[in-house]
């Protein structure tokens, strides 16, 4: 089991370099980085409404360490943008397939002392409520001795809607039910974390006026049929 604080690949300061400025201009504020361990596994649950929620996240930790997101492999697949996934040590997951490659590759890296980020709801809310995946109790079930940490982000939808500046906030934090508890399944303990990011962290749109119009109108829908 690794110790020592696990040194930052260059690619990854670079990407820190380049969002930096952006991240400062979006006003971000982070709370609970005392949370976040320098050192030893780590499983990071985040909530996920934002293409700019893995951005202001891994500024935030980057005061602490590198953050190896489970992310989907089309963004593997283009050139200039897939060459920073891998620089970045970052692991590809297919939606809709099994994923046994990409968990077993987050296990790994887990007990080599690796800090490992994952959506639990698997993608982008758009305004909806989406079930957890079992992924990240899976990953806390085979690493059992890795401390699992929550992070919430509020605001990052709005990044993209100009001239309207920003105001981000990050707040790390320990679920208060704690690690995996005793006769609890994978997609249980996905659901608590979930329950637990979701609870100061409510779904929000994303996208400027038009698109954002389209994806309310479509959870106003999913929720008028779910009722």
């Amino acid at each position: 089991m690794a110790t020592r604080r696990p040194p930052m690949t260059p690619a990854y300061r670079f990407v820190l370099a380049v969002w930096r400025p952006i991240m400062r201009w979006s006003r971000l504020t982070v709370t609970g980085l005392d949370c976040l361990p320098p050192t030893g596994p780590v499983l990071l649950a985040a909530d996920h409404d934002s293409y700019w929620d893995p951005v202001a996240i891994a500024v935030a930790a980057g005061r602490v360490r590198q953050i190896h997101a489970l992310a989907k492999s089309t963004l593997f697949d283009k050139p200039f943008v897939g060459s920073i996934m891998r620089g970045t040590g970052q692991i590809p997951v297919d939606r809709g397939g099994s994923n046994e490659e990409a968990i077993s590759t987050a296990i790994d890296e887990l007990r080599n002392g690796a800090c490992i980020g994952i959506f639990p709801e698997g993608t982008r809310s758009l305004g909806c409520e989406r079930r957890a995946r079992a992924g990240i109790g899976r990953l806390a079930e085979a690493v059992p001795e890795a401390t699992v940490v929550c992070v919430r982000t509020n605001g990052s939808v709005d990044v993209v809607r100009l001239p309207k500046r920003p105001s981000i906030t990050v707040e790390f934090f320990r679920p208060a039910g704690g690690e995996v508890q005793p006769g609890e399944g994978a997609a249980e303990f996905s659901e608590r974390l979930l329950a637990e990011l979701r609870e100061c962290a409510p779904r929000e749109i994303p996208g400027r006026k038009r698109t954002a119009a389209k994806l309310r109108a479509q959870a106003d829908a999913d929720s008028s049929g779910a009722a």
